[in-house]
């Protein structure tokens, strides 16, 4: 039984990953026929935040109420911090960028977060990086593999591949690149990656505020509450009017209510829980994985092709995903089995005190 529990221990922080690629990817589809609909995606980020913080906010007050660390000024900056970062930043970015290019040079961009996370890791010394190290090398060798897989998405598209439910649908693949030759691909680009920047370090000041601030749900509220917040003051600023706020009983209110609840208020307490054992890279390397997810979905959902570059590409990124994985597996076990020496010598200190104490005070 103890090795059961042992083993799904073990296994947890990877089903989590798992579930919250689907979680994105779920968000993709709907977030691009919301979209398609007409709902102002500076609205959207507005509305995604308030359901994430009333959705959280009662679990947030109940199972971390006697818990919860108190809040510092420096702590409330730093969640300041992270609803720009992410919030409001990325997720706007996110939105802008897929508008001006396609959804699926968008699945394929946002594959470099590992990549940019890494380095971004790295240059803060939160990730080090031995070149003789196995480990190490595994970690540089997944970020160049994934990173070139992604690029072989974007640059080769190749032949479709017919699905079974995919026959008769290659008006769909015609259609987008007429639409995607009339896109500001330049700026489009430049807002992805940017969006991308922002999302690493969101992750790492995340990570980061988890130390001073243990209490997942009760970070996840505060997040989202200071992200409605400085969200709704851009959508008022860019969007003038009443007009842009009313959304009906459709996918435009169903896409703001999942995107808050699973990807914005689940996701953020899961990915708390996961940084504060494995670390900010560990949650990143999960990102490719929900392309292919999207590129499945896409195709029986919104009745995307699939062609042979994205299938090759995708084949790389899994390469490269592993590679890194395993590196921060290893990581994990190596920090694991520096700790432990360390408790047993503290527990040999206590027990030979204790023992002098007996002694002295034993007539």
């Amino acid at each position: 039984m103890g090795n059961i529990r042992e083993a799904m221990n073990r296994l947890k922080p990877y089903i989590f990953m798992l579930f919250l690629q689907f979680g994105y990817a779920g968000m993709y589809v709907i977030s691009i026929v919301s979209l398609k609909k007409g709902i102002n995606h500076y609205v959207l980020v507005v509305y995604r935040n308030a359901v994430a913080a009333a959705a959280i906010a009662p679990f947030a007050i109940w199972f971390e109420r006697k818990g919860r660390p108190k809040m510092t000024p420096r702590i409330f900056m730093k969640i300041m911090a992270m609803a720009l970062l992410e919030p409001v930043l990325d997720q706007n970015l996110y939105y802008v960028g897929t508008v001006l290019t396609s959804a699926s040079f968008t699945a394929a961009l946002v594959n470099i977060l590992p990549a940019i996370t890494f380095l971004m890791a790295f240059i803060i010394g939160i990730e080090k990086v031995k070149i003789k190290s196995k480990r190490s090398q595994a970690k540089i060798i997944g970020t160049l593999v994934t990173v070139a897989g992604a690029v072989l998405m974007i640059m080769y598209k190749g032949a479709v591949v017919d699905l079974p439910w995919t026959k008769g649908r290659l008006q769909q693949e015609v259609t987008d690149a007429g639409i995607q030759n009339e896109r500001h691909w330049i700026m489009g680009t430049f807002m992805l990656i940017v969006g991308c920047t922002c999302w690493s370090a969101f992750f790492i000041l995340q990570a980061n505020t988890l130390k001073t601030y243990p209490a997942e749900l009760s970070l996840a509220t505060l997040i989202c509450s200071m992200g409605m917040v400085e969200s709704a003051s851009v959508a008022l600023v860019m969007e003038r009017g009443l007009k842009p706020w009313l959304i009906g009983w459709d996918t435009r209110l169903f896409a703001a209510l999942y995107s808050g609840i699973v990807c914005s208020g689940v996701t953020y307490y899961i990915q708390g829980i996961v940084m504060k054992e494995r670390g900010p890279v560990f949650v990143t390397a999960f990102q490719p994985l929900c392309m292919i997810i999207v590129a499945i979905l896409g195709s029986i959902i919104l009745a995307e092709v699939i062609t042979v570059g994205r299938m090759i590409g995708a084949t790389i990124i899994v390469i490269g995903l592993y590679f890194l994985i395993w590196g921060k597996a290893e990581d994990h076990i190596t920090q694991s089995s520096q700790k432990l020496p360390t408790v047993l010598d503290q527990d040999a200190k206590k027990s030979t005190a204790v023992e002098k104490f007996v002694d002295v005070s034993t007539p």
